[in-house]
């Protein structure tokens, strides 16, 4: 489990496929630019650990003071963007979630829900308004004000457009997370917010049906 608070950047050092699985190399230090607790990111952590690559949950099977290596699987390199990763790709990093670790983002599973676009990125002053495509399978998954992970980042939906959601960045977080180098056109993992899938699921069985105005009163989706 994570929060979506990027701990620092990683630079991939290498990708070796092998069959139909993949182990990733990551440098996590020494990157120009990155947050200062960059150099207190490799402490506490051991073989084993789960970490969270642009958003990914990894299992880490080697660890040295520069770089850790993991274990992809097929699944996880078809259904994210780590399959198409290339050697310096700079990539999001947050160590996994402990009890006495503040929540400052959203519960963030780092199990991806799908694959997105960015369809437009403009400035706005020292902030940046982005806007993201989704699979049409998430789009209800997504509500204005609520919480979404991209590429593992924890953001705010500021409103719904067609066929996906819009962001606005502030300067901090353009500056410690690779948003800062992703353009249109560039494909990002996204996860939908936990509650939301439970609330889909919770509702399923009442798709067929029709929810009536006075469910969603009683089980208080709207009030009146």
């Amino acid at each position: 489990m994570f929060t979506g608070i990027i701990h620092t950047l990683g630079k991939v050092k290498g990708l070796e496929k092998k069959d139909k699985s993949a182990r990733i190399t990551i440098e996590h230090s020494g990157l120009a630019g990155v947050t200062p607790h960059t150099k207190a990111f490799g402490m506490g952590v051991n073989i084993g650990d789960s970490i969270a690559v642009d958003g990914v949950c990894l299992t880490i099977v080697e660890f040295f003071p520069a770089i850790f290596t993991a274990d992809v699987s097929e699944e996880t390199l078809k259904f994210t963007t780590l399959g198409g990763l290339r050697r310096g790709a700079v990539v999001n990093l947050e160590k996994s979630l402990t009890p006495s670790t503040p929540i400052g983002g959203h519960f963030v599973a780092g199990h991806i829900d799908g694959v997105g676009f960015i369809a437009k990125k403009t400035a706005d002053g020292e902030f940046a308004i982005l806007d993201f495509t989704l699979p049409n399978k998430l789009q209800s998954q997504i509500v204005k004000k609520g919480s979404v992970a991209v590429d593992g980042i924890s953001l705010t939906v500021a409103d719904i457009i067609d066929n996906g959601f819009r962001v606005a960045i502030i300067p901090y977080t353009l500056k410690n997370t690779n948003l800062s180098l992703r353009k249109e056109g560039d494909k990002v993992n996204i996860e939908t917010d936990i509650i939301a899938k439970y609330v889909e699921r919770f509702l399923v069985p009442y798709k067929k049906k029709g929810v009536e105005e006075a469910f969603l009163k009683e089980h208080g989706f709207t009030k009146g």
